[in-house]
C-alpha cells in the first residue's frame, strides 16, 4: 500500500502557509491514491518531549542490556521512525521561526536521529565514522519566511540556518532526496509574497507528480509465464 506521511510543525493551527500546502500536497497525492494511506503527524498541536537522561541511557545502551525500561524510554522514538520507514513519500510544513526551525521540529529531530537505528558509528574508519541507516525517498519540506531575502540567493541568506540543518539531518540519516518548496515575503503581503505562493502552488503539484513516478518505478515488476 502506498504510504504518505505529512508532517506539520507550524504553532498555526489557522493562516498557516505551510499547512495549506502540506494539505495541497496530501489532497493531490491522494487523488492518485485512492487506495492509500496518509498518516498525519502534528507536532505544533502535539510536539514530541524533549530527550532526556532515561532516553540518552537507553539509546547507548550496548547489544544485551536492554530492559524494559529503556524500551520504554524509546518507545515514542521507535513509532517515530517506523512511520518514517514505512511512508514512501514524506511532505514537510516547515515554518522559519528566528532564522532557524521550530523548537518542536528539533525535538523530533532529536527523537529520529538515534545511532544503531537511523545511522551507525564506525570509530575504526577515521575518513568517515558514521553511516546512515535510512532508505531514501522523496522528503518534500514546505518552508515559509517571512523575507524571501532569507532563502538561497537571497541577500539576506546568510542568516537562513533552516535548510542547511535539515539538509544535514537527513542526509546524515540517509534521506537524500530532498525538494525545498518555498514561500517568502509573508510579512509583505504585497505581490512578492503573492507571486511566491503560486509558484509553491505549482511546485507542489510539480513534486506530486514527480513522487508518484517514482513511487511506480519502485514497484516489483513481474513476468506473466
Amino acid at each position: 500500500m502506498n504510504t504518505l506521511l505529512v508532517i506539520n510543525t507550524s504553532s498555526r493551527t489557522a493562516r498557516s502557509i505551510t499547512r495549506r500546502l502540506t494539505q495541497r500536497y496530501a489532497e493531490g497525492w491522494n487523488l492518485r491514491h485512492p487506495a492509500g494511506r496518509i498518516i498525519h503527524r502534528d507536532l505544533g498541536a502535539n510536539p514530541p518531549p524533549a530527550i532526556g537522561h532515561d532516553w540518552i541511557s537507553a539509546a547507548f545502551a550496548k547489544p544485551g542490556q536492554e530492559t524494559t525500561a529503556t524500551q520504554e524510554a524509546l518507545e515514542l522514538s521507535e513509532y517515530l521512525i517506523e512511520e518514517i520507514e514505512d511512508a514512501d513519500t514524506v511532505v514537510l510544513g516547515v515554518p522559519m521561526y528566528n532564522f532557524g526551525m521550530p523548537a518542536q521540529l528539533k525535538a523530533y529531530i532529536d527523537q529520529i536521529v538515534r545511532i544503531g537505528r537511523t545511522f551507525d558509528f564506525d570509530a575504526n574508519d577515521l575518513s568517515n565514522p558514521y553511516r546512515p541507516l535510512l532508505q531514501t525517498k522523496p522528503v518534500i519540506v514546505i518552508t515559509s519566511a517571512g523575507d524571501g531575502a532569507l532563502h538561497p540567493g537571497g541577500s539576506l541568506a546568510h542568516l537562513n540556518f533552516l535548510e542547511p540543518h535539515l539538509t544535514t539531518v537527513f542526509n546524515f540519516i540517509g534521506l537524500t532526496d530532498l525538494n525545498f518548496v518555498r514561500v517568502g515575503y509573508e510579512e509583505y503581503k504585497d505581490d512578492r509574497f503573492k507571486q511566491s505562493l503560486a509558484a509553491a502552488d505549482l511546485a507542489v503539484d510539480q513534486l506530486i507528480e514527480r513522487s508518484t513516478a517514482l513511487e511506480l518505478v519502485r514497484q516489483p515488476q513481474y513476468t506473466i509465464i
